[in-house]
């Protein structure tokens, strides 16, 4: 679907925002309800080290927030299933928030935590897709961290 694509571009977009890190990826990401529109966006560190970029959309849009039915969120890279930072991972925080599809361009590279946010997000009944074919601009983003 073009609006993925599109949608998920701009996540990779926003992902360069992204104060530079040895410890984390940089990463972007959108919430977008089933109209189309930008609910919230966010990236990696925007305030301090632990700051994710998933963690960072959601919490725009203020606590008890739920999502309504056709809401997904796009993120550049996979979301965290594992994290030592927070209490909460990435893949917890949306399945709390209610949202039912996520799309994301880059499944996390196993060097900080074992990446398995896409499975966790499944096994929660949460459509996940993936479009390798953008990873690319992702891994550039995060070149500091993955040598090819």
């Amino acid at each position: 679907m073009s609006t993925d694509r599109e949608r998920l571009e701009e996540a990779i977009a926003l992902s360069r925002r992204s104060p530079p890190s040895d410890s984390a990826f940089s990463v972007g990401a959108l919430v977008v309800d089933a109209q189309g529109s930008v609910l919230a966006s966010g990236w990696s560190r925007p305030h301090g080290q632990r700051d994710h970029a998933e963690e960072i959309a959601l919490g725009a849009l203020g606590a008890g927030w739920h999502a309504g039915p056709g809401t997904t969120l796009y993120s550049s890279l996979e979301p965290c299933g594992a994290r030592s930072s927070r209490p909460r991972t990435c893949s917890a925080l949306i399945v709390a928030a209610g949202i039912g599809r996520v799309v994301f361009a880059w499944r996390e590279p196993s060097i900080f935590v074992e990446g398995r946010g896409a499975e966790l997000l499944r096994a929660a009944g949460v459509e996940v897709v993936e479009m390798p074919e953008l990873a690319a601009g992702v891994r550039e983003v995060n070149r500091h961290l993955v040598r090819r």
